[in-house]
């Protein structure tokens, strides 16, 4: 079995009389994709909030390499090796590609008494920032202002933005919303490099995609796990067939 790397235990989350996430565990494993897949409202967004520290959890539990992690806040998550995606994209449009990368390595790698010198001459940063651009396949980019790039690129960038902070676990929300079909295949060759060294947990609505890329899926819905699984035995499950995947023929 695989290092599990990030696990959430019994994890609940309320807002007042609504459960947005209840009871919910997984375990996010180094070299594995987990996708989250379910119907809009069914809690899978608030999850990965949870997880990356940016709600915190009513009750429940998470673990970041077998440390209690639940209490941390986001900034502390992330310097600790959890990397975040949105479904927006969070870039900054003036900036270039490796500036935005850069801005990035320096959250992780802050240096507030240094702010007199020039940021591109910091000597973890910089190459921190250069090498994430280079893995997402931005290099030929990297001078470029990320305001220029096509939707694609950009969900590359951010992608970039997360390694530039040196993570092991990459949280991804709906990386591929409104891709074309070269876009989405660019982006699922990347993400099948990166789970080598990484835990992913990724959330998206293109099925076909999911079962593509996922080692495993976890089915939500109303706040609950429905199902979590293999590819195939989720694709199987009756009660995910009815529930989310359309009743088998």
């Amino acid at each position: 079995m695989t290092e599990v790397l990030l696990r959430a235990r019994n994890v609940t989350r309320r807002f007042g009389g609504l459960v947005a996430v209840d009871g919910v565990s997984l375990e996010l494993r180094r070299g594995t994709v987990h996708a989250v897949i379910g119907t809009n409202g069914a809690g899978k967004s608030t999850l990965i909030n949870i997880l990356s520290g940016e709600l915190g959890a009513s009750s429940g539990s998470v673990e970041l390499r077998g440390t209690d992690i639940t209490r941390w806040s986001q900034p502390r998550r992330a310097r600790a090796g959890i990397g975040r995606s949105y479904q927006r994209t969070t870039i900054y449009p003036v900036f270039t590609v490796l500036e935005n990368c850069r801005l990035a390595a320096q959250a992780r790698h802050q240096r507030p008494w240094a702010w007199w010198t020039d940021a591109a001459a910091c000597r973890v940063c910089a190459p921190a920032a250069h090498d994430a651009v280079a893995r997402v396949g931005l290099a030929d980019l990297h001078n470029r202002a990320a305001g220029t790039l096509s939707h694609g690129q950009r969900r590359q960038l951010e992608i970039a933005m997360c390694l530039a902070t040196g993570p092991e676990v990459l949280l991804l929300d709906e990386p591929l919303a409104g891709m074309g079909a070269e876009e989405t295949e660019r982006m699922l060759a990347l993400l099948n490099e990166l789970k080598s060294g990484h835990a992913i947990a990724l959330i998206e609505h293109d099925m076909d995609a999911v079962f593509r890329i996922a080692d495993r899926i976890t089915v939500m819905v109303n706040g609950a796990v429905l199902a979590s699984d293999t590819p195939q035995a989720v694709k199987a499950n009756a009660e995910v067939q009815a529930a989310y995947l359309g009743t088998a023929e």
